[in-house]
């Protein structure tokens, strides 16, 4: 299969062609305005695949098309938002030449009119599958998934990239082109207009089991998803899609740019990409980490429901995922599963089940989690990961009522004047190698307390479930401190990982936060637990360990 890319050295295409390299049965012809570039690109990536640098503009598409003859055209360059009139100029040039095409299109107007030329490109034989991406490919496939077990009223979803991904300036002229600019989407069951990135949401990307993003703003974008994804759920009467790019500062001052621009009827911000290029792509600081979330309500047997879908992306491998789709796309028409002909949106090219095949090997996990009111603490915020734990663990959290565990723990103390007195405070127990330990749980308010009497020391705390900010970490508290930490599932352990603190209302700087190592596991037919609670410039305030079984009668 011969590919030609058009911005083939830019993000999404270089990506692409990173993905593709592996392939000795393909050639990809690299194109872009800059030979030089593209030499470059080629000397560095090409491994089993043939990559051939070419200069192509995709205004001289149609002489392209007859000096490479490709099988396939993919159009990376963009941005979409600004091909104005003659904005399907590939499109024409390929049906023409019987040449099948896909593009990384994130404009919605762009995406939604591709199927204008359905009746053509059937004719010649060929597919033509516009916004071939995370959105609306992905977003549409877990939809989907959705819909086999819900009526799909309402959606929300959004994408928060690492700081360390990388944005191409076209990207950076789009949204700066739509900020503050009338975006379409659905709302009351009809079309409506929102305020391109005037509009925000706050939302925490968690998947069961694993250690959850912090915290994202998000703001309203202009996806294809909001033109292309209600058509296929009868039902849906909203939508809104955002992205969550960090830092936060950068990208609040976006915010007020959008909102400037829609208040006072000001022209687009899109001359000011190349600054704005510069200092996000100089701005990188925080966790390389990235996800996406889908959530939805909706009707089960006519009683309300919601179900929400969550990725996390480790490192370099999140920022490969917009191109996956076109990779899966290639693969699988190599291996004889090729597209019909017509032009359509991309969003039913791809179900959930290819994406899992192409995440496999790589540090991307996804997972649904459902909305289950009254179900035990910590069942609702693992999901379905409460299923991996050993059976000791999920018996302890698994209960409603008031219980109690008994058996013997260990307890170190830390050293120093500060340690002791933070102990003290705390009515943390003594040290001790061998001292007898019972847990009362005890139902308090959508949570529990947990009383720990360490040879008739005791001291509790109270556990709830976060909300706001704190959304799907396990908050516990002492007194006017609360700690909200993330549960996180590796191999048969439950991880209690802090993630914010508090002082009654007021937020604590992170680097107070409180380290050390804690965890539950089940050793023999025993519960046990591994708890060291340690403070910055400080150490060790304490530590306890020791194994419990349930107390009869209880």
């Amino acid at each position: 299969m011969k590919v030609l890319i058009l911005g083939g050295y830019g993000v999404f295409g270089g990506r692409l062609a990173v993905l593709l390299s592996d392939l000795p049965s393909i050639e990809m012809l690299i194109c872009g305005r800059d030979l030089g570039r593209a030499e470059a690109f080629c000397r560095e990536n090409e491994r089993h695949a043939r990559l051939r640098p070419a200069v192509l503009d995709r205004r001289e598409i149609v002489d392209g098309l007859a000096r490479y003859a490709p099988d396939l055209v993919v159009d990376a360059s963009g941005p979409f938002q600004d091909y104005g009139a003659d904005r399907y100029r590939v499109i024409e040039a390929c049906i023409d030449a019987r040449v099948d095409y896909l593009d990384f299109s994130d404009a919605a107007d762009f995406v939604f009119g591709v199927a204008r030329y359905d009746d053509r490109a059937k004719a010649a034989g060929v597919f033509v599958l516009s916004g071939v991406s995370s959105f609306p490919v992905l977003t549409a496939a877990v939809l989907r998934e959705m819909a086999k077990s819900m009526e799909i009223v309402s959606v929300q979803g959004g994408i928060a990239p690492s700081p360390f991904a990388g944005i191409g300036l076209n990207v950076m002229r789009a949204v700066l082109g739509y900020a503050g600019a009338p975006v379409t989407l659905w709302r009351g069951g009809r079309e409506a207009r929102g305020i391109g990135l005037a509009e925000s949401l706050r939302y925490t990307i968690a998947v069961p089991g694993g250690r959850p993003l912090r915290n994202t703003h998000f703001s309203l974008v202009d996806v294809p998803d909001l033109r292309v994804i209600p058509p296929e759920h009868p039902a849906m009467t909203d939508i809104w899609m955002g992205a969550g790019p960090v830092p936060e500062v950068l990208h609040k001052t976006l915010n007020l740019l959008a909102k400037a621009r829609a208040r006072f009827s000001l022209p687009s911000w899109a001359p000011f990409a190349p600054l704005f290029y510069r200092v996000l792509n100089r701005m990188r600081f925080g966790e390389h980490r990235g996800g996406m979330f889908v959530h939805a309500r909706g009707r089960t047997n006519g009683e309300p429901v919601e179900r929400s879908w969550h990725l996390l992306a480790e490192a370099d491998d999140g920022p490969m995922i917009p191109s996956m789709a076109i990779e899966a796309i290639v693969r699988k028409s190599l291996a004889g599963s090729r597209p019909s002909a017509g032009a359509r949106p991309g969003s039913g090219a791809l179900d959930l089940s290819d994406y899992a095949d192409l995440f496999r090997g790589r540090a991307i996990t996804m997972g649904f989690r459902d909305n289950e009111t009254g179900a035990p603490l910590y069942r609702r915020l693992l999901g379905a990961a409460f299923a991996t734990l050993p059976e000791r663990v999920r018996a302890v959290h698994d209960g409603v009522g008031a219980r109690r565990w008994a058996g013997i723990a260990a307890v170190r103390r830390g050293r120093g004047l500060l340690a002791k007195g933070i102990a003290r405070l705390f009515g943390f127990p003594g040290a001790s190698e061998h001292v007898p330990v019972s847990v009362t749980f005890s139902p308090r308010d959508e949570g529990e307390q947990w009383t720990r009497d360490f040879g008739g020391k005791v001291f509790s705390s109270t556990q709830t479930a976060g909300v706001g900010r704190e959304q799907y970490l396990l908050v516990e508290r002492f007194g006017p401190l609360s700690v909200a930490m993330a549960l996180v599932v590796e191999g048969d352990r439950l991880f209690l990982i802090p993630r914010r603190m508090r002082l009654g209302f007021l937020p604590l700087p992170r680097c107070l936060l409180p380290n050390g190592t804690a965890f539950e596991t089940q050793d023999a037919d025993r519960f046990r637990f591994d708890v060291e609670i340690a403070a910055p410039f400080v150490g060790l305030v304490v530590a306890y360990r020791g194994t419990l079984e349930p107390v009869a009668g209880w």
